[in-house]
């Protein structure tokens, strides 16, 4: 029993802080949105609640300058004001970041976000008990190759997460009439918007698939539907 007990440590360390984090995550959120009131996105929103048979979608404002959306583990929806303000400027059309809150949306319907949360507490006591295995035969450098083992493992796992959103997106931009075109045009000019043009960093080592593989996996949809 005395042997697990690390183990059984680093669990309990882990759900503890998923609860933190959540906590936490919501309370920085309430202090800093507001929902998103704007006449033009609403009616695409309106069209895609229509399409899942929802009465209404909220979307919030997350007042942070980087671009990007997000999926808060209790099923809200935020867009960045980095973000609102590119579409304000006319940098991004109204069917882009419609595209957006589907992706989002996408990330909660699958069950992304909560995931995410909760398999800390599971990486946690993968990593403690890889570290325990590798350094007896490596000894201090155990954790640091668990580390990094952890942290590919993990990335792998958040780009299928990336690829099933994008599907479910797509999926629900067609249903409710708004279409892939723009969900693909701004996966294209995301690197530009978002200042990452010319990143070096291997795509296999990026939580996100790179941009043109996620474009290829729309058009492979569009093609399986026949709308290409």
């Amino acid at each position: 029993m005395i042997k697990f007990l690390p183990i059984l440590l680093a669990l309990a360390y882990g759900i503890a802080m998923v609860r933190f984090s959540a906590w936490r995550t919501a309370r920085t959120l309430d202090a800093n949105s507001t929902e998103l009131a704007d006449p033009h996105l609403g009616k695409l929103i309106n069209q895609m609640a229509a399409a899942l048979d929802l009465p209404r979608i909220k979307v919030h404002i997350y007042e942070i300058e980087p671009i990007n959306g997000l999926a808060a583990p209790d099923g809200r929806i935020f867009l960045t004001r980095g973000f609102y303000e590119r579409y304000q400027a006319g940098q991004v059309t109204p069917s882009e970041l419609a595209s957006v809150i589907a992706h989002e949306l996408g990330h909660v319907a699958l069950g992304h976000s909560r995931r995410r949360m909760i398999d800390f507490s599971g990486q946690n006591a993968v990593r403690t008990a890889l570290a325990m295995v590798l350094n007896r035969f490596l000894p201090g450098v155990g954790m640091v190759i668990a580390n990094s083992v952890m942290s590919l493992l993990m990335a792998r796992l958040s780009r299928a997460d990336e690829y099933e959103a994008d599907a479910y997106a797509a999926a629900l931009l067609v249903k409710s009439g708004i279409g892939t075109s723009a969900q693909k045009s701004l996966l294209e000019r995301l690197p530009h918007l978002t200042g990452a043009h010319g990143a070096t960093t291997p795509a296999w080592l990026l939580s996100h698939p790179k941009t043109e593989e996620r474009v290829k996996a729309i058009e492979r949809l569009e093609r399986k539907w026949g709308i290409a």
